[in-house]
């Protein structure tokens, strides 16, 4: 099977616990299609985090497997794991983690100084890189002043959620997980964000895995999957 007919996400008997504490996680199995749109829930402290920490190759499976766009991340080192979420996995967390003291071009420009293999997916030139930044931060609704801005500290909330959005789109990654990032916004503002976010994952064939306790958001998904459902530690 080819890389682009592989699952984007393929779960096998994976297991995990925290050292000295019993067991978190035990899925005994779990696919995303690429291009797939999903929705996680699950209550506070049921390891929704944790799942995605293990998607992200930033934590290691107790046992079994978490292959990610094709590739098995049992069988690479902390580095290379490190490596290939750069080049492939975009993030949006709940507290965004901007640079506050980077301009808002520069905050989305930043996952392409770390993947030579995701800038390359833009263009080879720096003006490339900064007219697809803009274009991005466009698509997500902010004006050309905004985008101007020496420092993201000077914007609202929701628009700081937006930049964080380019960020972790650009360079086209293959999977893109948000971890509660709407949890601040009314729910107008919530869903609003979320269409703007699904178009530019639909454009870049980009599969989206996307967690919030808020259930009424799952009717805008593909496919709403419970944690609790999912992890036999809860049966």
């Amino acid at each position: 099977m080819t890389a682009e007919l592989t699952p984007a996400i393929q779960l096998q008997q994976l297991r995990y616990a925290w050292p000295q504490q019993p067991s978190l996680l035990d899925i005994t199995a779990l696919t995303v299609q690429r291009g797939e749109r999903v929705f996680l829930h699950g209550p506070s402290g049921s390891g929704k985090s944790t799942l995605l920490g293990l998607l992200g190759g930033v934590l290691q499976a107790a046992s079994g497997s978490v292959s990610v766009l094709g590739q098995n991340f049992t069988a690479l080192s902390a580095a290379q794991r490190d490596h290939y979420r750069a080049a492939h996995i975009g993030f949006i967390f709940q507290q965004f983690n901007l640079l506050p003291y980077l301009p808002v071009i520069d905050n989305v420009l930043l996952p392409l100084r770390f993947s030579a293999e995701r800038r390359l997916r833009v263009g080879t030139d720096e003006r490339a890189l900064v007219v697809e930044a803009r274009r991005l931060l466009a698509e997500l609704g902010l004006s050309a002043a905004i985008q101007q801005q020496s420092s993201v500290m000077a914007l609202s909330h929701g628009q700081q959620q937006r930049v964080a959005a380019a960020r972790a789109l650009i360079g086209r990654p293959g999977l893109l997980i948000a971890d509660e990032p709407t949890s601040a916004l009314d729910a107008d503002a919530r869903e609003a964000f979320l269409q703007l976010l699904m178009n530019e994952c639909r454009a870049a064939g980009t599969t989206l895995v996307f967690v919030s306790h808020d259930r009424s958001l799952g009717a805008l998904f593909d496919r709403q999957l419970s944690l609790q459902e999912l992890n036999a530690v809860n049966a």
